[in-house]
């Protein structure tokens, strides 16, 4: 079950750094750092789009962006939150 539970933390673990370089990335684009018609960076925002969708695009459905400002990844990374803590007393220390 510790196994489970470490392999459940590494994957969200993941996540989370994927959505932060996503949301980095977007920001770099926001204020002209990264050019959108290099074909490198291209690859790189369809990958991290490809990776966070699934996720994102429900939540967009029902949550409007603020003033602008999309807040999917904050509500995401908050639900990463509440699950490492549930994976953790779960299937870590509640198999101790």
């Amino acid at each position: 079950m510790v196994l489970i539970g470490q392999i459940l933390m590494l994957a969200l673990d993941i996540f989370f750094w994927i959505i932060i370089a996503q949301v980095v990335l977007s920001w770099l684009i926001a204020f002209d750092v990264i050019n959108i018609r290099n074909a490198k960076a291209q690859q790189f925002i369809l990958l991290l789009n490809k990776v966070t969708d699934p996720v994102f695009k429900p939540l967009r459905k029902i949550i409007p962006a603020i003033a602008g400002i999309d807040v999917t990844p904050i509500i995401v990374i908050f639900a990463i939150s509440i699950l490492q803590r549930v994976v953790a007393s779960y299937f870590i220390y509640g198999a101790m």
